[in-house]
């Protein structure tokens, strides 16, 4: 008998049960009564990268997060990898510096994913700053980003008119183009190619997994967790050592784990809103709202981003209400020069998040500064006695800052990795991208639809899926449905779906559409729930578990799926 092409006595009992299960099962069975150089706590972007430097380095690595990978503040971003141009402001150049470098690096390794794009700040009355000293500014930030990016130039009213016509430049004073970059799919999705990464090399994560408990002992931490999705069954596993990578929620694990630290949290609340396009161009527009804030219009496909807002909140959970829309469409409807202004009605979807900003703890409740010039910066605190970990505050393009200084900190605890040859991030290498477009022009992938505005199949495939988008080629050989779009208004292959059911720990049907895609957030709420090939996507995503998950999301089964 052949499991996997191998004769069954070569493959040991265990294993052969484990490849049958599917994958969330399958690492709920390795972690119960499991024993790991570090438990993760927190699957957002800090903890997903943390995960894959360890375990691309050779050590035993557990990753949990209660809810879903990247499902909070790592979904909430602006999709944008930039060296925080406006952290200049406030005169934090080694920051900038810092964030710069990441950000080339960023480009460098991940091609396909991270996309360099000029930014146009047009400054009008509002403008804190003068636009000679903006196109100042932009030449000081290139020279800090070591010139890899395009050179900047500065613009007269006159000329932004006529390269950006849907910029009202009645009150312009002038403004400036620079270059950073931003992800063409979607934050959370980026944060998820680590957790895989981590995965592929032996990683262990689970997703709906929470940290019950944790208790001290002579070999480190014994944990007892829980799975929340499903009967809420507990079990317990063994670590040398905890990450805290909580994100807004690090202080009250620190709290539970008993530490006591030098830093903190504050929460900042930023909201986005989707709309149709605005603009033809391939460029982030920035403009300075009435307070003096800035905020941007980025692309994302076929529809626009507005945002983002910044208001002093307590709570790590908030939401987008209508004094945050009132806000941002005004602002936006007086700076483009719209054919009928933007209103309730052209809102596809929105998204509210916090930044948890790293303050001292001993620094007062920071009500009496001034909150909003805190940056985005990460501080790694190491308690060497209870060996913890915590990372504070930090943002997706300080990523592998976060990684490589966390690394250090775990050698410091006592657990040798591997050398780093920097091969736990970063797309496949060049010579596998290119055999990969060639296999898709011999079977003229990209004409199996016509779409407008619609990238090719081949870029998008190569993109969100790596060498795993050669499987999807094969499929589709064998099966000319497999190269169909499965669902109504979604550009997602029926391919697609069949691979990340096998491959992308999906459990909720909001993984899907929210995170692992970004449907829901460029597609009506309305179109949705009543697209055909909706039930066949439950299906192939929950099999049997169909109409638990359609009932989960929507609050009954769809009429459309039924």
């Amino acid at each position: 008998m052949l499991v996997a092409g191998r004769k069954m006595e070569s493959v040991p009992f265990d294993a052969v049960i484990l490849a049958s299960m599917p994958l969330r099962t399958t690492s709920l069975s390795k972690l119960d009564s499991g024993s790991f150089d570090v438990l993760i706590v927190g699957g957002g972007i800090n903890g997903a990268v943390s995960a894959a430097v360890l375990a691309g380095r050779g050590a035993s690595v557990a990753l949990i997060d209660r809810g879903d990978f990247g499902a909070f503040t790592s979904q909430e971003s602006s999709n944008l990898v930039w060296g925080g141009f406006k952290y200049m402001e406030s005169y934090e150049m080694l920051l900038v510096r810092k964030l710069c470098v990441s950000r080339n690096r960023l480009i460098k390794s991940y091609p396909d994913n991270i996309k360099p794009i000029p930014f146009l700040a047009a400054m009008d009355s509002s403008s804190p700053h003068p636009p000679w000293l903006g196109a100042l500014g932009s030449a000081a930030y290139w020279a800090i980003g070591s010139f890899k990016t395009h050179y900047p130039r500065y613009l007269s009213a006159d000329k932004i008119e006529s390269v950006e016509p849907v910029i009202n430049t009645k009150d312009v004073r002038g403004g400036i183009e620079y270059y950073d970059a931003y992800l063409p799919d979607n934050d959370c999705r980026f944060v998820f190619s680590f957790v895989r990464s981590a995965m592929d090399v032996g990683a262990t994560a689970a997703n709906y997994v929470e940290l019950v408990g944790a208790e001290r002992t002579d070999a480190g931490w014994k944990a007892t967790l829980r799975d929340v999705d499903g009967d809420g069954r507990e079990f317990t596993c063994n670590a040398r050592m905890i990450i805290n990578a909580a994100g807004p929620f690090i202080d009250g694990l620190n709290k539970d784990l008993g530490l006591r630290t030098k830093h903190r949290v504050v929460y900042s609340k930023g909201i986005h809103l989707i709309v149709p396009r605005l603009t033809d161009h391939e460029r982030v527009l920035a403009f300075f709202d009435d307070t003096g804030r800035l905020f941007y219009v980025i692309p994302m496909g076929r529809r626009s981003v507005i945002g983002t807002t910044d208001t002093r909140v307590d709570t790590a959970y908030t939401s987008v209400d209508d004094d945050d829309r009132e806000f941002l469409l005004g602002q936006i409807n007086a700076r483009l020069d719209l054919a009928k202004p933007l209103t309730n009605d052209d809102i596809i979807s929105d998204r509210s998040g916090v930044r948890p900003l790293v303050v001292k703890t001993d620094g007062g409740d920071k009500r009496d500064v001034d909150w909003t010039k805190l940056s985005r910066k990460h501080e790694i605190e190491v308690d060497f006695g209870r060996k913890v970990i915590s990372i504070f505050g930090g943002k997706l393009t300080d990523c592998l800052n976060v990684g490589e200084e966390v690394a250090d900190a775990v050698e410091e605890l006592g657990v040798p990795l591997e050398e780093d040859t920097h091969n736990w991030y970063g797309e496949p290498a060049k010579a596998t991208r290119d055999e990969f477009h060639r296999q898709a022009r011999l079977m003229k992938l990209d004409d199996l639809r016509h779409k407008p505005d619609v990238e090719p199949l081949s870029d998008r495939l190569w993109r969100r899926y790596g060498r795993r988008a050669f499987e999807m080629l094969d499929e589709i050989r064998t099966d000319p449905t497999m190269g169909q779009d499965i669902m109504e208004n979604a550009d997602y292959l029926r391919v697609e779906l069949h691979v990340a059911a096998g491959t992308e720990m999906i459990t909720k049907l909001e993984d899907f559409l929210r995170r692992r895609s970004k449907i829901t957030q460029v597609v009506p709420e309305h179109d949705v729930e009543t697209a055909a090939g909706l039930r066949e996507v439950a299906e192939i995503l929950f099999g049997d578990q169909a109409d638990a998950r359609l009932v989960e999301y929507f609050g009954e089964v769809p009429a459309a799926t039924q």
